[in-house]
């Protein structure tokens, strides 16, 4: 997740400065067929969204995916209502948060799961 929110931070930059406006009929349609999908998967994985660090992290990932849809589609609104990219940049920045916070809750899980000592075994 953390590397998916550098990467965001990248393409955003890269689009701020070398690209056009996006086609918000495009931003809008994929948003959406997106979101059906992930919210499929998000109901299949609400009962683990408390498990250990690597379900957890399927269950952030999906949620926040579909967050990303639908950020996509009020992107693909802004782009249509200014003309500008702008509302695709404000958005992208606005992922690449979501996306390196998240990443630093599960990397902390982890790491205090790592710790913790095998049940079973003794110390």
């Amino acid at each position: 997740m953390g590397l998916f929110g550098l990467w965001v931070i990248g393409a955003t930059i890269y689009s701020a400065t070398t690209t056009g406006v996006p086609n918000p009929a495009t931003m809008g349609s994929v948003g959406a067929l997106a979101l059906i999908a992930n919210i499929i998967c998000a109901i299949l994985l609400f009962r683990f969204r408390r498990s250990d660090a690597n379900m957890r992290s399927v269950w952030l990932c999906t949620r926040n995916d579909a967050l990303g849809n639908i950020a996509a589609m009020v992107a693909a609104t802004g782009v249509f209502a200014s003309g500008t990219q702008w509302p695709d940049i404000a958005v992208g920045a606005l992922l690449a948060t979501l996306a390196l916070t998240v990443s630093v809750l599960v990397v902390r899980q982890a790491l205090a799961e790592f710790r913790q000592p095998l049940a079973g075994t003794s110390a």
